[in-house]
């Protein structure tokens, strides 16, 4: 039976990649909430020299995207399946 304790090994990195990727897009979702689309880093889609727009929807987008990550990260901690007891 090898299959469950490697699947069981990789929860721990997926939980752990999933929680990092979803506080990343929480940060760059306050960044598009704050800046306008002249002052975003240059390599963020919607940045634009001089612009004073912000781009507000792909704030939404980064929450929305950050949010799925969280409860991927949560569905993955779930209970894992027990192997039966010879009593």
């Amino acid at each position: 039976m090898t299959g469950p304790p490697a699947q069981a090994s990789r929860r721990p990195v997926l939980v752990v990649a999933l929680s990092i990727l979803g506080i990343l897009l929480l940060i760059v979702a306050v960044i598009y909430f704050t800046r306008t689309a002249g002052s975003l880093p240059s390599f963020f889609p919607g940045h634009q020299a001089g612009s004073a727009h912000k781009h507000i929807k792909h704030g939404i987008g980064a929450v929305v995207v950050a949010l799925l990550c969280f409860i991927g990260a949560w569905f993955s901690l779930g209970s894992r399946p027990t192997a039966p007891t010879d009593i």
